[in-house]
Parts: structure tokens; sequence; C-alpha cells
């Protein structure tokens, strides 16, 4: 598999575009406004979440909590199948986790997979790796159209270039 990068000084065009895109819908969440994290859309099917688990995701045993968990495989594995999808916003149907083990602090990254479905449902899966590349959880979901415009949404909107 290879994959090409698109020099810094040139817009993105077609399925690029709506990828990009997805990125700014993502950082416009409020929610994510709670997280120090970042997506990128890393071709079609796939998708890719840093971010950073401090203190404050913390349960009462000292590590993070499964809602970090679920929120960062759901969203690796949404926007994985969203990048098949470029006119209407995906809703999670379902949602299956499975923790690995615990993490207490560092960068983490979720990968996500577009596995199939193109039409009315899609499936995607996700996994979370920490700092030192164990698998720590991973995630199987499935997503299905919704009656939402991309377009409609504020945050969706290709980059400015210029």
């Amino acid at each position: 598999m290879s994959s090409t990068a698109t020099p810094p000084d040139s817009a993105p065009v077609g399925a690029e575009l709506h990828w990009r895109a997805l990125e700014t819908l993502y950082a416009s969440a409020p929610v994510n406004a709670l997280f120090d994290s970042a997506l990128a859309i890393q071709g079609e099917g796939r998708s890719r979440i840093e971010f950073t688990i401090d203190r404050k995701f913390y349960h009462a045993a000292g590590a993070a909590h499964g809602t970090v968990y679920f929120k960062m495989l759901d969203d690796a594995a949404f926007y994985a199948a969203n990048t098949l999808v470029t006119d209407k916003f995906l809703l999670t149907t379902s949602f299956n986790l499975h923790f690995s083990r615990p993490v207490k602090s560092g960068r983490v990254v979720a990968e996500g997979r577009w596995i199939s479905g193109r039409r009315r449902v899609l499936v995607a899966e996700s996994r979370l790796i920490d700092a030192d590349g164990e698998e720590i959880g991973r995630g199987t979901g499935t997503f299905m159209r919704s009656r939402i415009a991309l377009s409609s949404l504020a945050g969706y909107a290709p980059p400015v270039i210029g």
C-alpha cells in the first residue's frame, strides 16, 4: 500500500476536499474542546485521532474512564466511515467496545478503518494505541446515513487556501 502526500502549496481537490472538511467538522464540535485531540483523515476509509490522557479523565481507581475509550473509538470509526459518504452526516447505530488494558496518561492514537457497506449502513472498526505502541482498546460500529446534509453543518467546510 502506498500513500501520496499533497504538497503544502497545492489546494486539495475531489475526495481530499471532503476529507479536509471532515477534519474541520471534528474540530468545530463543542465536545472536542474538552479534549487535546486532532483528527487526520488518511485516505478513503481511514482516520487517525491523536489525543492526550491526563488526570481529568480518571475514574476513581486512577486510570482513564471508559467514556474516553468510547468517544475516541467511536469518533475514529465514524470518521473512517464518513470518508465514503460525501452528502450526509452519519449516525452511530451500535458500537461494541473491548477494553484491553488501562491507560493513565500520555499520548494515545485512535485509528479508524472502514470495513464494509456504502449505501445506507456502513461498518467500521477502530483501535486505541498507547504511547508504548500497545493496543489498549478496540471497537466496531455500525453507522447509517442521517437526513442531515453535511453541507448544512457550519463546521463542514474545506480549508481556506490563500
